[in-house]
């Protein structure tokens, strides 16, 4: 076992080293470029088009499964976790202050990405023999790279099916059973049943449930750590401006060893701020466009301003509020990392209640990770083995959340995270491929709203 796990890492190492990182964010840059920075000019456009999706425009009721709103929701449900808390955290722990500042730039470029997976996924979406819609990379190198690509999708589809056991379902129990039992003292395998019939309770109604679920869900918990999150900075008012300066100075010239925080060069900085990231808003893993391709929707450009805005929301806004929190809160040095460093970190400014704010936000956005993940194995089983598998794959989904509440997972999380990144390169080579149908739909798309 102990061999095994050394050679996964490092696989782990490989995969998620330079060359992942500068791919990534090579990609979001080309993109970005490509499409005139178009993903930010527009972001205003996205909100407009975001608040008109609440219900599939008329006539387009057949064309999906869910609102485009729902879409996102469900998409964001996968994205805004544990990344959101534990992963910003670990960041600053490792790469310092300057780690957020390479997180935004990540999600700038990664909104240029998101828009483009969700383009692709839509405009080259199947109808499957349920009448439900279906897509994602795995669809978009077949039907658009061709079926001698076929193979490339396969490999997407099998990565995210076993990945998702890891980083979708046994990480996020594990993190719900470990911050609920340290905050309220119930035992993890107590979480883990609670949570298992929650998750099963959802996922009998399929998509159009999750869908459902997360659109009020999200919102409300997003929203509800965001207005703590300001309490906290407003009570750290003073050190917001310093908070900051460090930030930005540190993506630039690393930190040196302060209290119990190791030191951080600048390699390190743009590593974890970049890999945390990616992490936290998944642009690029090819993970999101699954949940999009089954939006009402005719229009493929319009779906992508929507999902563009998922990347915008999880690290430009969450993100910032739990890395602000921390930097302001002078604890980032205490040696503390993960969830126990944000904890602590809102606990300074709120005593006695902080604390408990993290605790049941860290649940709730891992709740909601577990039932997003879940659609993305399920439509990966399907495009591999058919649409018969996914009672089956769905029955072991809910029988393996009280696992993971239960079980260390530090092997699993070691293979499902380097799975994680082995989804990123087919979905990567297929927008590099299809760039030219991005940027020729988008044209097109102004154009006519010109």
């Amino acid at each position: 076992m102990e061999f095994l796990t050394s050679v996964i890492g490092e696989i782990n190492g490989i995969v998620w080293g330079w060359p992942m990182l500068i791919l990534i964010l090579g990609v979001g840059f080309f993109m970005s470029l490509g499409l005139k920075l178009m993903p930010i000019l527009k972001l205003g456009t996205g909100f407009k088009l975001l608040a008109g999706g609440v219900h599939a425009k008329e006539g387009e009721e057949s064309e999906g499964e869910v609102p485009p709103y729902q879409a996102l929701m469900t998409a964001m449900a996968a994205t805004v976790g544990t990344g959101n808390i534990a992963g910003v955290a670990t960041a600053v722990f490792l790469g310092g202050p300057g780690a957020l500042f390479w997180m935004w730039m990540t999600a700038l470029v990664g909104m240029a990405t998101k828009y483009s997976e969700a383009v692709l996924a839509v405009h080259y979406r199947e109808v499957d023999e349920e009448g439900n819609h279906v897509g994602g990379p795995m669809y978009y190198i077949k039907n658009g790279m061709g079926k001698s690509w076929g193979w490339l999708g396969a490999a997407f589809a099998i990565f995210g099916a076993i990945a998702g056991f890891g980083i979708g379902n046994g990480v996020q129990s594990n993190s719900i059973a470990a911050v609920i039992e340290t905050n309220f003292s119930v035992s993890p395998l107590v979480t883990g049943i609670i949570l298992m019939v929650l998750v099963g309770l959802v996922l009998i109604g399929g998509i159009k449930r999750i869908g459902s679920v997360a659109g009020a869900l999200v919102p409300l918990m997003a929203v509800a750590y965001i207005i703590a999150g300001l309490v906290v900075l407003a009570i750290n008012a003073d050190q917001l401006g310093a908070a900051f300066a460090l930030v930005i100075e540190s993506a630039f010239t690393g930190h040196a060893a302060q209290g119990g925080f190791a030191g951080a060069a600048v390699w390190a900085a743009i590593r974890f701020g970049v890999a945390r990231g990616v992490f936290s808003n998944e642009a690029g893993l090819g993970s999101a466009p699954i949940a999009h391709a089954s939006a009402q929707t005719k229009d493929p450009v319009r779906q992508g301003l929507i999902a563009m805005l998922g990347t915008f929301l999880d690290t430009i806004i969450v993100c910032s509020v739990t890395g602000l929190v921390i930097v302001t809160s002078g604890l980032w040095t205490s040696g503390e990392s993960g969830a126990a460093l944000t904890s602590a970190a809102f606990a300074e400014a709120l005593p006695g209640v902080g604390n408990y704010i993290v605790a049941i936000a860290l649940a709730l956005f891992a709740f909601t990770t577990i039932l997003g993940w879940s659609f993305y194995g399920e439509r990966c089983v399907e495009f591999l083995f058919g649409v018969k598998f996914i009672l089956p794959y769905r029955i072991l989904w809910i029988l393996a959340v009280p696992l993971g509440a239960v079980l260390s997972l530090d092997f699993v999380w070691l293979v499902s995270d380097t799975l994680n990144a082995m989804m990123a390169l087919p979905n990567l080579i297929a927008i590099l491929v299809l760039s030219p149908v991005v940027f020729k739909m988008t044209r097109a798309y102004f154009a006519d709203k010109s």
